[in-house]
């Protein structure tokens, strides 16, 4: 039986979906990828003030930006952006969240606490299904509740036992798990969007670099140390790109799936690489995040044979039925 004209869109637009969904994954996989081994290049100028790593982060991503949006003639959408106030409160708060995460992350680096940060970024999904569920109104499952209550004993417990709050844990994933909430509904688009946001960062962040570089005697006013600064923009620019494209197509549930990559790499790092402590303290509220990472994707596993089972089905009865 040939198929009919709804048959047929509906088939158009499943292979659409699917397009999008793996244009999505690897847009999520080259970012957290890239966001694990960064580590490494902020180790190397951890001796720069963290505000004025911050500033070069945002001035020589704004080159690479104009460049970019030169090339892809997306001026008339930056206009659109610029001349919409609606759009204003939006950008203004995801630039607020991505320059907080940036600032502590790089905190965190230069001061030995990359364990820290790589355990917030572990939470960091866990804190994403949460957002979903208070702001895009998306359903929490039982395990879904059960690892986040778990992930709550972890902070709790390293709170306790170590006699303070363990604040860049905590502070990392719910900046950056609203950068990503915030993006997903900003009517903006990834190249453009953040153009915006490093253009609002701006101002500040030559007010800090003149700051940072008026002193001649500085220990980092040296021709390496600038040049390893210059990298900055692309090393900012490029994964928060593909972040923001990857929010674009896929549900949270998965890029919060995507987002244990970054934390496992970043805990071998700081472990292995830069020699930091992990103690038994650590290591108990570490086991419990794993913990509850594993039923978190226990239970991610579980809904997609779920989703896949009546797919199945509907395939085999197309194939029995009479051509």
């Amino acid at each position: 039986m040939p198929p009919t004209a709804v048959q047929a869109h509906a088939t158009v637009d499943h292979a659409a979906e699917r397009a999008q969904f793996r244009s999505g994954l690897w847009y999520g996989l080259g970012a957290y990828l890239w966001w694990g081994l960064v580590a490494g290049y902020f180790k190397l100028v951890s001796h720069v003030p963290a505000f004025a790593v911050v500033g070069h982060r945002v001035v020589w991503s704004l080159v690479l930006l104009i460049a970019l949006i030169t090339a892809g003639k997306q001026w008339p959408e930056v206009r659109r952006i610029l001349r919409t106030p609606s759009i204003w409160p939006w950008l203004g708060v995801s630039t607020l969240c991505i320059a907080t995460n940036w600032l502590l992350f790089i905190y965190a680096i230069a001061n030995k606490r990359l364990v820290e940060a790589s355990l917030g970024y572990f939470i960091n999904p866990l804190v994403t299904v949460l957002l979903g569920l208070v702001f895009l109104r998306e359903k929490m499952r039982p395990l879904q509740w059960a690892a986040n209550a778990i992930a709550a004993g972890a902070l709790i417990f390293l709170s306790l036992s170590r006699g303070g709050i363990p604040w860049i844990a905590m502070v990392l994933p719910v900046t950056f798990g609203f950068y990503g909430l915030i993006r997903k509904k900003a009517p903006v688009g990834p190249l453009t969007g953040m153009f915006v946001e490093t253009l609002l960062l701006t101002p500040p962040a030559l007010a800090v670099l003149w700051w940072a570089h008026a002193r001649p005697a500085a220990p980092y006013n040296t021709p390496g140390t600038w040049a390893l600064l210059l990298l900055a923009g692309v090393i900012t620019t490029l994964p928060m790109l593909w972040y923001v494209a990857a929010a674009k197509r896929l549900p949270l549930s998965t890029l919060g799936f995507l987002q244990f990559i970054t934390p496992t790499m970043q805990f071998l790092i700081a472990v292995l690489a830069f020699g930091e402590v992990f103690d038994r303290d650590r290591a108990i509220a570490f086991s419990l995040i794993w913990a509850a990472m594993g039923l978190f994707l226990f239970d991610l596993a579980k809904k997609a044979r779920s989703a896949r089972a009546p797919v199945v089905e509907a395939a085999d009865m197309r194939q029995a039925e009479p051509v």
